[in-house]
């Protein structure tokens, strides 16, 4: 029998933008390998981001894929205002007073919506802009104004972040405007919402509250970017519903930069812990910005970071607004395909999760057990919610996992997770039907051939025990 195709496991969230906002881009995306859409709601407008929305589902049906759709809330990050014509270049040594009495922007002179900023600083402080590509050095604090000395310069474009290291700055963990973003999400049919800028488990309780409010249940991910999440990340982690997001952007300005691979495979090794998914996030492929290739050090940080156990790499810069956005996906997905041939899925299965007393995990655990020592072609995992995929996900199965579905938006969430590949599938009426439909899928998406054997995991109806069933089963 000839020996199957690698099928990647790692998954890969691009973010769109102006680069990746044409039917075409958006299907070769799909077409190499891009699993879940990001949407970044700190820039562009509602109006572009429903169109988006709408080419992305047009650009799946075309590609036929399934893909996630992820709301990125702007969260509380302080910000600068609009520039004319939207990019100004600073110049090493010049001036550049930071304004907040609303006057437009240019290269000497930046709008800064927060008015509590020339209370927060004081002389020779650091600001940050650009993910910390431009340091400014401050000289002088008036009222309404911050004069600065530009110490590292480079290009800003409207509505970039700022950092202010030095500064104890207490904004409100979710606004009005995020708020209004969920909403927008609910309503235009979205897979998952990401919380930004979070410090506390508590954080996390408005955006669930709305989403209450709207009877949504989008799976949240939290957003790791502050020095105060990194310290109380096991507690969010444990409530985030969706996952979390090292975002390693904001971190790597707000932490020693010389600390943050350690947050980082501290926080992975967390979401594995409580079986949740974690996305690592941030320059990735900074370099494919602009050039077609990646330097040697972003492929050794994308395979440490599979190597560390993340579910799936983030590109932000080089989709959004890269000149090689495809290029991008393509050589993550083959730096994904050869590092995971190499994984210690043994390890992962015995040591990566702190299994619960309870059958559903259980079941899963066994089920990938049994699968590894039988070696056996698939696990094929029909469920409503998603859950029963995430719990067999977090064991790292070595084989594809397929995971069956009633409902789209699960299908479309299960994209997020290490190892699974999804399809609809209507709800069988009896237990011989749901095996039935195991192995047509199976074999129809090319995870087992006729006489292959695979594994069955899923929860029976009406039992209240969640993932009870479990069953080594040969394709016919």
């Amino acid at each position: 029998m000839a020996k199957k195709e690698w099928i990647r496991r790692t998954k890969i969230v691009a973010t769109l933008g102006p680069a990746t906002s044409t039917m075409d881009v958006l299907t070769e995306l799909i077409a190499n390998g891009a699993d879940v859409f990001r949407f970044n709601f700190s820039h562009a407008t509602a109006e572009k981001h429903a169109e988006r929305i709408e080419l992305a589902r047009q650009a799946a049906e075309r590609a036929g894929r399934h893909v996630a759709l992820l709301a990125d809330l702007p969260g509380p990050k302080l910000r600068i205002g609009e520039i004319p014509g939207d990019v100004a270049e600073l110049a090493s040594g010049q001036q550049l007073v930071l304004s907040t009495d609303g006057s437009s922007g240019d290269a000497k002179r930046i709008s800064v919506s927060w008015p509590g900023l020339p209370q927060a600083v004081r002389p020779d402080d650091v600001i940050y802009l650009a993910d910390g590509r431009i340091r400014l050095r401050v000289k002088d604090v008036k009222r309404q104004e911050v004069v600065t000395t530009v110490e590292v310069g480079g290009t800003v474009t409207s509505r970039q972040g700022m950092n202010l290291p030095n500064a104890d700055v207490t904004l409100p963990a979710i606004g009005e405007a995020d708020l209004g973003w969920i909403d927008f999400a609910v309503d235009h049919g979205m897979d998952l919402v990401a919380a930004s800028f979070l410090r506390q488990r508590e954080d996390l309780e408005p955006v669930m509250e709305r989403l209450a409010l709207r009877d949504a249940d989008l799976p949240v991910i939290a957003k790791i970017e502050k020095p105060q999440a990194a310290q109380n990340a096991e507690e969010i982690v444990k409530a985030a519903t969706g996952g979390v997001m090292v975002a390693r952007g904001d971190l790597g300005i707000e932490l020693p930069i010389e600390t943050v691979p350690l947050v980082q495979k501290r926080l992975i090794a967390l979401a594995g812990r409580y079986s949740k998914p974690c996305i690592t996030a941030t320059q990735a492929l900074a370099s494919m910005v602009r050039s077609s290739r990646p330097t040697r050090a972003e492929a050794s940080d994308v395979a440490n970071a599979i190597f560390d156990g993340t579910d799936a790499v983030m590109l932000s810069e080089e989709t959004a607004i890269g000149d090689y956005p495809i290029e991008a996906v393509r050589m993550i997905a083959a730096i994904a395909r050869e590092t995971e041939k190499e994984l210690p899925y043994e390890h992962w299965l015995s040591s990566r999760t702190d299994r619960a007393r309870e059958v559903a995990d259980t079941v899963a655990y066994a089920a990938v057990a049994a699968a590894d020592q039988l070696d056996l072609a698939a696990i094929v995992v029909p469920t409503r919610s998603g859950r029963t995929a995430r719990l067999v996900s977090a064991h790292r199965p070595r084989m594809p996992v397929l995971a069956l579905s009633p409902r789209q938006e699960t299908v479309n969430r299960l994209n997020l997770l290490f190892g699974v590949r999804s399809a609809l599938n209507e709800e069988p009426d009896n237990i011989n039907q749901l095996l039935a439909d195991c192995s047509e899928h199976a074999r129809e998406l090319g995870v087992a051939e006729s006489g292959d054997l695979i594994v069955i995991t899923a929860g029976l109806p009406g039992q209240g025990l969640g993932t009870n069933l479990f069953e080594v089963h040969r394709v016919p």
